[in-house]
């Protein structure tokens, strides 16, 4: 019961972690695209851009604060990359999707960035630095 609780524990604390160490993330994310279509970027370009200066905070911060890999830098790098790729795709995918409804590009990034946090703790925690 003691081991049950411990795991559970465990998932909490790097969840909130994940969280914590997300707000940096999408800070930098928000930031650059933010700054992108300042100069007149297209929504598309600017969160891509974005989403590249988010991901290198994410795996800095995952890697060293909120997840213990078993395995190297070495090995965790291209499982991120590929989640990533997964990632940007979904997040371009949702954006357009919710603009395209008729939602505004910052409403429609705020609500994919909130439905991708989820699934990627998922495929963080169980695949990519595990």
């Amino acid at each position: 019961m003691i081991e049950k609780q411990n795991l559970v524990h465990d998932w909490i604390v790097r969840f909130a972690r994940h969280i914590l160490t997300g707000v940096l993330a999408v800070l930098v994310h928000y930031g650059l695209m933010s700054l992108a279509l300042r100069v007149d970027a297209a929504p598309l370009i600017a969160t891509s851009i974005g989403f590249i200066g988010g991901a290198i905070v994410r795996f800095l911060t995952a890697y060293f604060h909120v997840f213990a890999p078993s395995e190297s830098v070495k090995f965790a790098l291209p499982r991120f990359l590929l989640a990533l790729a997964v990632q940007w795709a979904l997040n371009a995918l949702m954006l357009s999707g919710l603009m395209g409804a008729g939602l505004s590009v910052w409403v429609a990034q705020v609500a994919t960035t909130i439905l991708l946090t989820f699934v990627n703790y998922l495929v963080y925690r169980l695949w990519v630095f595990r």
